[in-house]
């Protein structure tokens, strides 16, 4: 009887803990794998211990081309989107202007519509106007779909600000520019960062628009499914080894800091 008054109450930590421990095992299976010395094309099957993809993740030609390449393209457009997605957030928020309803719609268009939707008709519209496809346009792509992502997390950010800390400033003889880069950026900062976050993230990430758009250009995850097809290369697993690793790292040292903030204001 205890263990089940035990268990009751435990429950959804439990469930957390299989959910959490179910979404993580493909990065235990990756990261396993990358000390996988296989036998043939394929990495499916252990064989036997070896570090040797650890000691040269560029062994595989392309491969870090490729991704330096995705580096870049979720750079830029993760800046785009965020510098387009911050001031769209706030015009909707806070201005009253015709069609507003409108745009709030449209924003959310990308994230509802299907990948494949939007990668043909991006497609279809370089084609029409004779854009040579490769970099710039896989770039204007990623920026148009990441943008949407953006706008969200800023906008539920913007809406959720005091205006009494604006206004206290102005009261305290701050100028717009002041006001805005001291109270209303700091202020709107997490949800920039969140926004931005997600867009490189999603940019980086991305294959079905990459792939309508990318001409003869290949990115990472064009790569990862390119050598899928003839056998996939160790190494692959030593690179999400590694970004995993850098992507846990960098959420706990927000953490922590967050954490030392919240104690030095208590």
């Amino acid at each position: 009887m205890a263990f089940v008054n035990w268990l009751k109450s435990k429950l959804v930590v439990i469930a957390g803990l299989f959910t959490l421990g179910y979404l993580l095992l493909p990065n235990v299976v990756v990261t396993v794998f990358s000390f996988n010395d296989p036998k043939g094309r394929f990495n499916y099957e252990w064989q036997k211990f070896s570090t040797d993809a650890w000691t040269d993740p560029c062994g595989v030609v392309g491969l870090c081309s490729s991704l330096t390449l995705s580096l870049q393209i979720a750079f830029w457009a993760t800046l785009g989107a965020t510098a387009l997605g911050t001031m769209i957030a706030f015009a909707l928020v806070r201005y009253r202007f015709r069609a507003r309803g409108a745009v709030n719609s449209l924003i959310f268009m990308p994230m509802a519509m299907p990948e494949v939707v939007m990668a043909a008709s991006l497609l279809t519209l370089f084609l029409n106007m004779g854009v040579q496809l490769g970099f710039w346009t896989i770039l204007i792509a990623h920026i148009m779909f990441c943008l949407s992502f953006v706008v969200t997390a800023v906008k539920a950010r913007v809406m959720s600000m005091d205006p009494r800390l604006e206004q206290a400033a102005q009261d305290l003889y701050a100028g717009p520019f002041q006001t805005f880069v001291r109270v209303t950026l700091p202020i709107a900062a997490p949800g920039i960062a969140a926004g931005a976050l997600l867009a490189f993230a999603l940019s980086f990430d991305d294959f079905i628009i990459t792939n309508f758009n990318a001409g003869s250009t290949v990115t990472f995850p064009m790569f990862v499914w390119g050598s899928a097809q003839r056998g996939t290369p160790v190494q692959i697993n030593v690179i999400g080894t590694a970004m995993f690793v850098i992507a846990v790292l960098f959420v706990l040292t927000s953490m922590v800091i967050s954490n030392r903030r919240t104690k030095q204001k208590a």
